[in-house]
């Protein structure tokens, strides 16, 4: 054990990553997103249908595990700026928090045999351990992008196997997961999870989580208001985090609408629903290649105004079709834009983060990474509230199955298709106002 801490603490990255280096960081992306996606789609439908909680129970837990990783993401961003130790500033971090992520995201669906209070109180106290490891290791992982590649031309090859790795994390958090649990239970589908993100985690940490070894300026002597006075008054900072929350916002829409489109608009089968999704992910993946040629070209904020156009345009064309193919067809060019916001957003952030060192003369990646996390989880409240509002006010009711008015059909197509580009053309104007234009600080 001594002498694994002593590689550890030895280990730092002096020039630019190889591509062994980049590729093993880049599978960090398929455990966190693997964890995630099967955490968001399925925990409120296990609990409430499986374990027979009370939904009403479920959706404040649900509000409380909001709530606790919203705050968790600035603490320890700034808590990570700040701690030096002989392993480096975000090692350690990652290091001692995979095994409990793990662990608890297994726990999540292996509940013991109790009442409903009990299950409650078993999800609270579990996913707040969850929460807590996912925040300390996923910020710290995100907080290592900048530090690893060091320019524009390093961010955009490096961040392409982290992308895709991402996007096959995606899959098989939503595709995968139901397939693992009708075959071999809750339980069992949980160890499988589990065990592949603890292999992918170990691998990425091992082999491509490296610090430099020449350490950038402490972040010790800046107190924590001005750690705060100076991210929300970075001038580059405040445009892109709004313009990221409405991006995230229009997505999250999009995820949401795509079932009820699916069997109220399309009148199709509720799987059928997949074959939209995996036409945006399945083309995202090329995307990513495509977009980081063009950002290397240009300038990030060229290439990322590009892509929110592409993307919102693109959305758009859910207003036109009558059938699942032709929704697919439009979820391909829903697909490039998409690939270039997953390529692009954190190339930008890294940017801002650099220009911010070069005026304050400290590194602060955990900082900017925990407030952009706090502030994009407002996507999912704002996401709620558009389906309350919409499906409401077109008359959606469930009870009536298929038989919905026809306003209902306008509704959701204005839901999957307008309001997203609403929020893409505010997302484009934020991106716009963005002042760094150049391809490196």
């Amino acid at each position: 054990m001594t002498a694994l801490a002593d590689r550890l603490r030895d280990r730092r990255l002096d020039a630019a990553p190889t591509r062994a280096q980049s590729i093993a960081f880049g599978a960090s992306g398929f455990p966190t997103q693997l964890m995630t996606q099967t955490f968001s789609a399925f925990v409120v439908y296990f609990y409430v249908s499986h374990l027979v909680v009370p939904a009403t129970w479920v959706a404040v837990a649900m509000v409380a595990h909001g709530i606790l990783n919203a705050a968790l993401n600035p603490l320890v961003g700034a808590l990570s700026d700040r701690i030096r130790t002989p392993w480096g500033r975000r090692i350690p971090w990652i290091g001692l928090g995979i095994v409990p992520l793990v662990v608890a995201f297994a726990l999540v669906w292996m509940p013991p045999d109790l009442p409903a209070d009990g299950l409650i109180a078993w999800f609270l106290v579990v996913v707040a351990v969850y929460d807590i490891a996912f925040v300390v290791v996923v910020l710290n992982i995100s907080a290592l992008f900048p530090e690893i590649f060091r320019t524009t031309e390093e961010r955009a090859r490096g961040n392409v196997p982290r992308q895709i790795f991402a996007i096959l994390g995606m899959v098989l958090g939503t595709a995968g997961a139901p397939a693992l649990y009708d075959a071999i239970g809750w339980p069992g589908m949980a160890l499988v999870l589990s065990g592949v993100c603890l292999v992918l985690l170990a691998w990425s940490f091992f082999g491509g989580m490296i610090e430099r070894r020449v350490p950038e300026a402490a972040s010790e002597a800046m107190r924590w208001r001005d750690q705060l006075t100076y991210t929300f008054r970075n001038r580059a900072f405040v445009p892109y985090v709004l313009g990221s929350l409405c991006v995230q916002t229009s997505i999250a829409v999009i995820l949401a609408s795509v079932p009820f489109y699916v069997r109220y608009s399309l009148g199709a089968a509720e799987g059928e629903g997949s074959l939209l999704l995996g036409a945006i992910f399945v083309t995202a993946i090329p995307s990513i290649v495509l977009w980081s040629t063009v950002v290397r070209r240009t300038s990030p904020r060229t290439a990322l105004l590009w892509s929110v156009a592409v993307f919102g345009v693109a959305v758009l064309g859910y207003l036109i079709p009558t059938s699942v193919l032709g929704a697919a067809l439009v979820g391909v060019a829903v697909g490039v834009g998409v690939g270039g916001l997953l390529q692009l957003l954190e190339v930008v952030l890294a940017q801002i983060i650099d220009d911010d060192a070069t005026r304050t003369g400290h590194r602060r990646e955990g900082a900017y990474f925990g407030v952009n996390g706090f502030v994009v989880r407002g996507s999912v409240v704002l996401q709620a509230i558009v389906a309350a509002v919409v499906l409401t006010a077109s008359g959606f009711d469930a009870t009536l199955g298929e038989a919905q008015p026809d306003t209902v059909d306008g509704g959701i197509r204005l839901m999957l298709a307008v309001i997203p580009l609403g929020f893409t053309a505010l997302a484009w104007l934020c991106f716009w106002l963005y002042p760094i234009r150049t391809r490196d600080v």
